[in-house]
């Protein structure tokens, strides 16, 4: 739901969400639900009916994939339902929050280049675990992407993050790499090499706050951060801090005597 949000306030009008077995809730989610809507206009509890109505003027679709062989093959399954259009692409592990939206700012960048784009953050420490960009001497586009480079030979700190806009012709080197492909999973890494090779790619340092899922702590993390931007949320936050601070010094005191 959160990067829907952020694709719709991006204005984005065509959502298409790939998905795998017993997942179909994502489909239901995404649903009206017109029972409950009844209920709650006849109660007259329209912030509640708000909230349960899907994004107005935003088409979904939905599409599985049959088989788990990586992100190149989940893409060329959209091929068809995107078409001649640019699209961006949002990895479900990375969120962020501030303004513009993140897929807004991509959006930008390819009006401004044409090209296809990738997001990146800075960072600052050692990068040795992350895909790190070589950055051409424009200091706009992409050359490559170093995985997990030892430390001392990083090309930049500028590290990839999930998620790009790619222009039309990404999915046609995603077609011909999976021709060509031997067996396993099969990435989105061929495409991308393409495009970059060509000096097609580049791009964008987010504005904002990224949002790291991916791990126990990053989700709990991503929870309370964004939780802090809704005020009946951050109540909820403030109350339980102002609690566990009060259980705190009261041990404190406790130890002392």
């Amino acid at each position: 739901a959160f990067i829907v949000d952020e694709f719709v306030k991006s204005g984005i009008e065509d959502i298409i969400i790939i998905s795998s077995r017993r997942k179909k809730v994502l489909e239901d989610y995404f649903d009206r639900e017109i029972e409950l809507e009844t209920v709650f206009e006849k109660e007259g509890k329209l912030d509640r009916l708000e909230r349960i109505k899907p994004p107005a003027n935003v088409r979904f679709a939905f599409v599985r994939q049959q088989r788990m062989l990586g992100t190149g093959h989940a893409l060329l399954q959209v091929k068809g339902l995107v078409g001649n259009d640019a699209c961006v692409v949002a990895y479900p592990d990375d969120l962020h929050i501030g303004e513009p939206p993140l897929a807004a700012q991509l959006i930008s960048a390819w009006r401004e280049t044409g090209c296809s784009v990738m997001a990146s953050v800075y960072e600052p420490g050692d990068v040795s675990r992350y895909g790190v960009l070589d950055i051409a001497a424009d200091g706009k586009h992409v050359r490559a992407i170093v995985e997990k480079p030892n430390r001392g030979t990083e090309p930049s700190h500028e590290v990839s993050i999930g998620r790009y806009l790619y222009t039309p012709e990404f999915f046609n080197y995603l077609e011909e790499g999976w021709e060509r492909h031997e067996g396993g999973e099969y990435y989105h890494i061929y495409a991308l090499n393409k495009l970059m090779n060509e000096g097609r790619v580049v791009y964008r340092r987010l504005s904002g706050q990224r949002l790291d899922t991916g791990e126990p702590e990053g989700y709990l993390d991503a929870i309370l951060r964004y939780a802090d931007t809704v005020p009946s949320l951050r109540r909820v936050i403030d109350s339980y801090m102002a609690e566990r601070i009060g259980t705190e010094r009261i041990g404190q005191n406790s130890g002392k005597n």
